[in-house]
């Protein structure tokens, strides 16, 4: 049959779903390798009518996946931005919250934060201080509320969306799904569709979906991620995790040791940052945290 090419719209377990020139593909990889990610264009061989097998994998531009002891899992490829959901109730996890920009600068991706229902007073100023933390080292923060105001929401993220390959993630509760929902309108069939194509029943919030954003430029496309409370960065070395800290980078360089850890060396200049105010504790912490995790690494 003929050889075509697309991109991969959904993942579970081994099944994938493809989209060539509009036309969704049931896919499987050649033997028992499961290496491909949502965003993934592939190469496809048609086995029958909609029906494929994934003969290759293009080249990415960028790959963000989260890892832990043991193994790693591909959360989505060629994406350009980041997009981490949280909200003013419930709470949300600041080391998710960090350990998800770390993966980011990591990957080359441009991370953007959403402070979801701002129109709930009460917890307001409590979390606008909150992500204040990262908007001071640079990353942006959209407030909007989905619920409340979704014509404030959609005209704010569309500008931002156009042209970019974006992933959303967050804790469940943050609003994800609603935020999804008034940007893709179709997004609940579209998720009907691939939960019969991959014949998943009804698992519909356990895997990776990407959708085409209606009215926007071609390829403007939103991943949707499954929520998840733990984002385990044990793939990444010293070097990149140093580097993945966007505060370290004015101090890198300038510690006693070359081969300064920024843990507790004498004379180093993090921990002289870190003792100024000038890097936060909380930081610095996660920091230490995922260098230990980084060294117990398995696969």
């Amino acid at each position: 049959m003929s050889e075509l090419t697309g991109t991969i719209i959904a993942a579970h377990g081994r099944h994938y779903l493809a989209d060539a020139n509009g036309d969704k593909l049931q896919c499987v990889t050649r033997g028992k390798k499961t290496n491909v990610a949502v965003g993934d264009i592939v190469h496809l061989k048609r086995t029958s009518n909609d029906q494929a097998v994934i003969e290759k994998i293009a080249d990415r531009t960028t790959l963000l996946y989260r890892s832990d002891q043991y193994k790693s899992k591909l959360l989505a490829a060629n994406i350009s931005r980041l997009f981490i959901v949280v909200a003013t109730e419930p709470g949300f996890a600041d080391d998710l919250v960090s350990r998800s920009l770390v993966a980011a600068e990591a990957a080359g991706i441009e991370a953007h934060i959403i402070l979801n229902k701002v129109d709930v007073e009460e917890p307001l100023a409590r979390a606008r201080e909150r992500v204040g933390l990262y908007a001071s080292l640079g990353y942006q923060v959209h407030e909007l509320s989905a619920r409340a105001n979704p014509e404030h929401a959609v005209a704010t993220l569309m500008p931002l969306l156009a042209g970019q390959s974006s992933i959303f993630i967050g804790q469940s509760g943050m609003g994800k799904s609603s935020l999804i929902n008034l940007l893709v309108p179709d997004a609940d069939i579209a998720v009907r569709e691939i939960s019969e194509a991959l014949d998943t029943g009804k698992h519909t919030t356990t895997f990776t979906r990407l959708y085409w954003l209606p009215g926007s430029s071609p390829g403007s496309a939103i991943i949707d991620s499954p929520g998840f409370q733990e984002f385990g960065l044990y793939h990444l070395t010293e070097g990149m995790l140093e580097r993945a800290f966007v505060e370290f980078k004015p101090y890198l360089g300038g510690c006693k040791y070359y081969n300064c850890r920024h843990l507790a060396e004498p004379q180093c200049a993090v921990l002289g940052a870190v003792a100024e105010g000038k890097i936060a504790k909380m930081r610095h912490t996660l920091y230490g945290q995922l260098l230990h995790e980084s060294s117990q690494t398995l696969y």
